[in-house]
């Protein structure tokens, strides 16, 4: 996840296939879901396969992650969803050194 760059985002499916663990976008959610809040990682970069800002248990996280993705200059469609085609990081694993597991 460090690696996704300012303005750009990555599906909780795609990190997870970064992380040697496809199919398991779920964890990534859940490993998400469990950072504390002063955490350095890049957790906002982070949407669902729509694009969209999934929910969170914490009222107002979604609106802190919007802000967040905003001020980066990521924009949202009507529907309040992310373009993947224009957003989308498109780092693959070759951009990750083999021991790197803090994606």
């Amino acid at each position: 996840m460090r690696r996704i760059p300012r303005g750009r985002v990555a599906t909780y499916g795609q990190v997870a296939e970064l992380a040697r663990l496809p199919g398991h976008a779920r964890q990534v959610g859940y490993a998400l879901h469990a950072l504390r809040g002063e955490s350095a990682l890049p957790w906002h970069r982070v949407v669902n396969a729509a694009g969209a800002i999934s929910l969170r248990s914490v009222p107002g996280f979604e609106l802190e992650q919007r802000i967040r993705l905003e001020a980066e200059g990521v924009t949202f469609n009507a529907r309040g969803q992310v373009p993947l085609a224009r957003y989308r990081w498109t780092g693959t694993r070759r951009s990750i050194s083999p021991g790197d597991r803090h994606v």
